[in-house]
């Protein structure tokens, strides 16, 4: 096990789990998110009951739910890279008004009764594609209103928002279609968009630092947050636990309404008590929180909440009592809300601001894909051998899941979660500075080592390998001089002059400045490792200057006429 992933709050950190909305912005802000969500919530409800009327096609009636989601596959990852490259205020002002027209746009053409099949789920489909671009820069704005420690309650209280937005939005969206029509739900959803855009316009951000080199490529920086995940054990192990936990939670959500229907024949006014009772959970872990968190460390709560779900699904599939159908999906409102919170909580703290958004990208997906796919499986399973079979098996996955925190424990030191550079790095001396988009580059430091101390220095450079790949290297390596064993030479490569500049500027974090102090005693001589700078050199053949054949006075090319013999 590695080391809290969380650590304890401060002793004069409040442990109120309503401490964060004594933030006025903050405080603001989850309101409007709350109205937002309500006007979501209606939205959907509309969507479904507009598209029932229009056609009597299923499968267009499921395309909602595809139009819904396939944004979030699409540009999930486009979204993260694009937060952490321009100003996070712009963008959620982008997105917020976008989704605010289409919603617009949907109640205009209802409204008018212009809305066709086709034209419901086009517009559902844009309007995912601006939900997909604003999640993960809307992931990253609360880390920037509320204290560090005050960040588990912050997200608590955001899962309080949507949990309390799914048990009236449906509601009120039924009363709100039954008086007026669709077109009245889509309207107010419209508008609901309207109090966070004023309030992410006077949001009066802190100056961030700017970034003198060209913006990066946003290709390139997708590679960079996958790179980063990649050779960042931390959020390795967020990634694995989130996928296995929905993968078997996803059950629940899937098959809920087929046991309500089939297995209890039961009316869905019974489906919509369960899952109010699962939003009244989430609201009550959310209560108990700071309480849990400090009597709990990260594994047990999740290995905990994790055991209560799958006793949910077990319930679900057995338990015929309405009574303790009730306390049972109370007690897996409360167990999602941990899971999930712990698991948000993780995936915003163990990274550096610089590739913050697309981590949490690459997370959201994560969540995604193992919702959509266990859907899916624990369908086919209903399909085959009945829903107390799926569901008792789902249970179990989440059963063997639990082991996975013995090998990917997502506790860490605390020092670890402060990404604070510990020193700027050393400019590079260049006779002649590369342009920004000159590549690749590559950096060789050579050290001198006594061959006893080889091994332990392998070792040593090894993990800064890791280090340097998480950091956006694309090739690594450690050489001996076999004419000269006591020359070692470390390189690595990146993409681009801009890319090393970037580095630069981020400075060296805490665990690599420990490495190569650790490194640096076992260098040997009065003078510091070497460190060069090599740019990779490309040909390009101007009219002005062509190539000529070595030892000849002739032109490489040329036509009839212009060479000279």
């Amino acid at each position: 096990m590695s080391a809290p992933l969380t650590a304890p709050a401060p002793p004069s950190a409040s442990t109120s789990p309503f401490t964060p909305l004594r933030i006025p912005f903050f405080r603001m802000l989850w309101v409007a998110s709350f109205v937002s969500n309500i006007g979501t919530w209606m939205q959907n409800v509309g969507a479904v009951g507009l598209m029932t009327e229009l056609t009597a096609s299923p499968v267009l009636v499921a395309l909602l739910q595809t139009a819904s989601a396939l944004p979030v596959f699409l540009l999930s990852l486009p979204a993260g890279a694009l937060a952490d490259l321009v100003d996070r205020r712009r963008m959620l002002l982008a997105t917020q008004t976008w989704m605010a027209a289409v919603a617009l746009l949907l109640a205009a053409t209802t409204l008018l009764h212009l809305t066709s099949p086709w034209l419901l789920l086009t517009l559902t489909f844009l309007l995912g594609l601006g939900g997909a671009l604003n999640n993960p820069v809307w992931q990253t704005v609360t880390p920037e209103l509320v204290p560090r420690q005050e960040l588990p309650q912050a997200i608590a209280l955001n899962s309080v928002s949507f949990n309390l937005a799914r048990a009236f939005g449906p509601a009120l969206g039924g009363f709100v279609i039954g008086y007026f029509s669709a077109g009245a739900a889509f309207l107010l959803n419209g508008l609901s968009f309207l109090a966070t855009i004023y309030m992410v316009y006077s949001w009066k951000r802190e100056p961030q630092a700017t970034s003198t080199l060209a913006t990066e490529r946003v290709v390139a920086a997708i590679r960079g947050g996958i790179r980063y995940a990649r050779f960042a054990p931390p959020v390795q192990h967020i990634l694995v636990r989130g996928v296995s936990f929905t993968f078997g939670a996803s059950a629940l959500f899937a098959l809920m309404p087929a046991v309500v229907a089939r297995r209890l024949q039961l009316p869905t006014s019974f489906y919509s008590l369960l899952l109010s009772c699962m939003g009244l959970g989430a609201v009550l872990a959310a209560v108990t929180l700071p309480r849990l968190n400090r009597r709990l460390t990260i594994d047990w709560r999740v290995t905990l909440a994790t055991a209560a779900f799958a006793l949910g699904l077990l319930g679900l599939g057995y338990a015929n009592n309405h009574w303790l159908l009730y306390g049972l999906l109370t007690m897996v409102g409360m167990a999602w809300m941990l899971v999930l919170n712990s698991f948000s909580v993780g995936v915003q703290t163990v990274v550096p601001r610089w590739v913050q958004a697309r981590t949490i990208s690459l997370y959201l997906l994560t969540i995604q894909g193992g919702m959509a796919l266990g859907s899916v499986v624990w369908g086919t399973v209903a399909g085959q051998w009945g829903l107390p079979v799926a569901l008792t098996g789902a249970a179990a996955w989440l059963g063997l899941s639990m082991a996975l925190g013995l090998q990917f424990s997502l506790r860490m030191a605390p020092e670890a979660l402060d990404h604070t550079p510990a020193r700027p790095r050393l400019e590079p001396v260049l006779a002649e500075a590369p342009a920004p988009t000159e590549g690749p580059v590559i950096i060789t430091t050579t050290y001198r080592i006594e061959p006893c101390n080889r091994p332990p220095f392998t070792y040593l450079l090894e993990q800064l390998g890791r280090i340097r790949r998480r950091e956006g290297a694309i090739g690594w390596g450690l050489y001996a001089d076999l004419a000269d064993p006591g020359r070692m030479v470390e390189y690595f490569m990146v993409e681009s002059w801009e890319e090393h500049a970037q580095q630069h500027e981020r400075g060296v974090s805490r665990d690599e400045a420990e490495l190569k102090n650790q490194i640096r005693q076992l260098h040997e001589g009065p003078d510091p490792p070497q460190v060069t700078h090599l740019l990779a050199q490309h040909y390009r053949p101007t009219p002005d200057s062509l190539p000529m054949v070595p030892g000849s006075t002739r032109l490489v090319a040329g036509t009839a006429g212009e060479a000279t013999a």
